[in-house]
């Protein structure tokens, strides 16, 4: 029962800005387009969201550290929030922000939320560490769900409601409150170990040279993240002439995502037994 009560808590803080993440992400190529920016602008506007999860990325870690989680938590969801607000604005620059604040807070929301769960789970509860897959496994479960949801809701607002391509980001903005509130009112604050940035980027750079491995994993999930991030830029342009319901497709990405993810299971774990390579 304890371990039930903690697992709620961290859910109630992290599913809502999972959901806030999801929501920002079936019509921004639109809603940048009907501000009658070009289409080389829309992809500045997208190059500064990635550039800046790219650069905070490799310092992160050291930061929530030492930052300590909690805050890094509440930030990420205030970053968040602002960048859904500036959408409403028109100025390309007070856009570019608002992409960068989206990359800084996104680059938080993976980090900070894991390493707070991982530390309370161990270090303050002592609850057994095999019990870390069982609240992954429902947040990969709840996550599947609020990324299909995420398009029918963002479908709903923009065209059901007429409120138009920025409709979905203001809905963003209450999830996002309440993650920020959950984990400020209901987590306890821990940290990390306290190391200098350019040591600890050093031993990640070494660990990669070190174990050829490493260095190629790498290597292929950066070659399919970016396959990823040329299709999210793509797809919208390509289908919005025909007049396909942008939200929609949108679910159905995210369904089909969740629909291989499930199959890759069971094929590893289930009678076939399949190895990845």
């Amino acid at each position: 029962p304890a371990f039930r009560r903690f697992q709620r808590e961290f859910l109630l803080g992290y599913l809502p800005a999972l959901a806030a993440d999801w929501l920002q992400g079936p019509l921004l190529f639109q809603l940048l387009q009907s501000r009658g920016f070009l289409r080389s602008q829309i992809a500045a506007l997208y190059s500064c969201g990635f550039a800046s999860n790219v650069a905070f990325g490799l310092v992160s870690g050291v930061f929530v550290d030492r930052l300590g989680r909690k805050k890094s938590c509440v930030l990420s969801s205030g970053l968040c929030s602002a960048s859904c607000l500036l959408q409403l604005s028109r100025d390309f620059l007070a856009l570019a922000a608002g992409r960068v604040l989206a990359g800084l807070g996104t680059s938080l929301l993976f980090c900070a939320f894991e390493s707070w769960y991982v530390h309370e789970h161990l270090e303050r509860h002592d609850f057994p560490a095999e019990w870390i897959s069982d609240t992954f496994s429902r947040v990969a479960l709840w996550n599947s769900g609020l990324a299909v949801a995420a398009g029918l809701v963002a479908e709903l607002v923009a065209e059901g409601l007429a409120l138009g391509p920025v409709a979905p980001f203001l809905v963003a903005v209450p999830f996002l409150v309440l993650s920020g509130i959950s984990a400020g009112k209901n987590w306890d604050e821990n940290y990390g170990k306290s190391r200098p940035c350019g040591k600890a980027c050093g031993e990640g750079l070494r660990g990669l040279v070190s174990d050829p491995r490493a260095l190629l994993l790498g290597l292929v999930q950066a070659l399919v993240e970016s396959i990823l991030l040329i299709f999210a830029f793509l797809w919208t342009p390509v289908l919005e002439p025909h007049g396909i319901p942008l939200g929609i497709a949108f679910s159905g990405f995210t369904a089909a995502s969740a629909a291989g993810s499930a199959l890759f299971r069971r094929g590893v774990s289930g009678r076939l037994q399949l190895q990845p390579l």
